[in-house]
């Protein structure tokens, strides 16, 4: 029944598609006449409302194509230049993805009918075959009488009988052909609609550069942070320490007393600056990390947490000391936010890792609080991104309003 009901939703997605190849040709039409039109000046309007519109049509295509493929379909589109309509007609103009966007509404209008089109095609001629000797039956002499034009003329019912076997096997035809032809037209809106590899490669360049950046700013940052906590802290009970030592040196003789209570102090500082320094050698890299790897690291946390949480861990053994300490202080930073904004009673903990495309290991935190977390902003998802990205590692929040709240976390590594 699954398959079933599968073949009559392809069927219904053929049908809007077929329609969709109609209007491929109107829009191939009117968007030619705008673009005829623009060095007069009366089709830059009109180009970029009919470019719009083809950019919304064609990404309704691209959400199709990436239902039927391993991965969805990418927008090759440049960020949008700001100017009056000239300027962003010009610039809309030189992007190749504008003409193949173009290109392909001419090929969609055409070989739309044979790939995804043709499923609903068959099932209609199918269904028609099936109830034609019901439809001679109730129509006159004259009408419907040639099923295959001029090559046959049905003279009677029983003529028309020999109809149904083929309804059937146009029926079983579409049934089979239904996903091949779904995932054929998915293919061809690929390979018009997605990112050439020249864009690919130069959206690869920004996205390092960008990550670079963010990567040079985090750094820098992580560097004040340490100089500002070991000057205020540490270095302040250090230098408060060493004038403690010299007034009891003076001391000593002349009240003793006086002497030992400043020597106890002076002991009671040093222990409280060696606890800052562990806490501040523990924010650069836990030595937990370094000794019990990523999943022990993972369970310390989890253990003293205040907010109830559980962990479903499965690592193959220990992974790149970079790949732990970026995901150890991902997950760190998800459980701090959960635990102080998100009102959660309970969090769960997930990490996984798999050999697809390389390696991959796979983070998800799950708590069950109020939810509307936003990686936008300047809030500590967005430090979390930019740190994966430095990996080209990626982070997705799902977060509605009322909760729960999952942030999942992917990062490429090899065991």
């Amino acid at each position: 029944m699954p398959r079933l009901l599968r073949w009559l939703e392809l069927v219904g997605a053929s049908a809007v598609l077929l329609l969709g190849s109609l209007g491929a040709l109107v829009l191939a039409t009117l968007w030619g006449v705008a673009v005829v039109l623009t060095p007069l000046g009366l089709g830059i309007p009109l180009t970029l409302l009919l470019t719009g519109i083809v950019r919304w049509f064609t990404d309704q295509h691209r959400t199709w194509a990436g239902q039927h493929l391993p991965e969805p379909v990418e927008r090759p589109y440049r960020p949008p230049t700001s100017g009056n309509h000239l300027v962003r007609c010009r610039s809309l103009l030189k992007e190749p993805a504008t003409w193949r966007d173009g290109s392909w509404l001419v090929v969609d209008a055409v070989a739309g009918w044979f790939t995804a089109g043709l499923t609903f095609l068959l099932f209609a001629i199918g269904v028609v075959y099936l109830v034609y000797p019901l439809v001679v039956a109730l129509t006159p002499e004259s009408t419907f009488r040639t099923p295959f034009g001029s090559a046959w003329t049905i003279n009677s019912l029983t003529e028309a009988f020999a109809l149904v076997p083929v309804g059937g096997l146009t029926l079983c035809a579409s049934y089979l052909l239904a996903t091949p032809l779904a995932v054929l037209n998915a293919r061809v809106v690929r390979s018009l609609l997605g990112p050439t590899r020249p864009a690919r490669l130069q959206a690869r360049v920004d996205a390092l550069a960008a990550s670079r950046a963010d990567t040079v700013d985090a750094q820098a940052g992580e560097l004040r942070r340490i100089e500002r906590d070991l000057h205020d802290g540490a270095q302040a009970r250090l230098a408060a320490l060493g004038m403690s030592l010299g007034l009891a040196e003076h001391l000593i003789d002349a009240d003793p007393q006086a002497a030992r209570q400043l020597l106890s102090e002076a002991r009671a500082s040093t222990s409280s600056a060696l606890t800052e320094l562990r806490d501040l050698v523990r924010g650069i890299h836990p030595p937990v990390l370094a000794d019990r790897g990523l999943e022990g690291a993972v369970q310390a946390l989890a253990l003293v947490n205040p907010t109830p949480t559980t962990l479903d861990l499965h690592l193959p053994g220990r992974l790149p000391a970079p790949i732990e300490s970026a995901a150890y202080f991902a997950v760190a930073e998800c459980l701090t936010n959960a635990t102080k904004h998100a009102q959660a009673h309970h969090i769960a903990i997930g990490i996984t890792h798999t050999d697809a495309d390389g390696g991959r290991l796979n983070l998800s935190v799950k708590d069950d609080g109020r939810g509307g977390a936003s990686d936008s902003g300047g809030s500590g998802l967005r430090g979390i991104a930019r740190r994966l990205a430095a990996f080209d590692g990626t982070l997705t929040v799902d977060s509605p309003a009322g909760g729960p709240t999952e942030i999942r976390m992917v990062l490429p590594c090899a065991s």
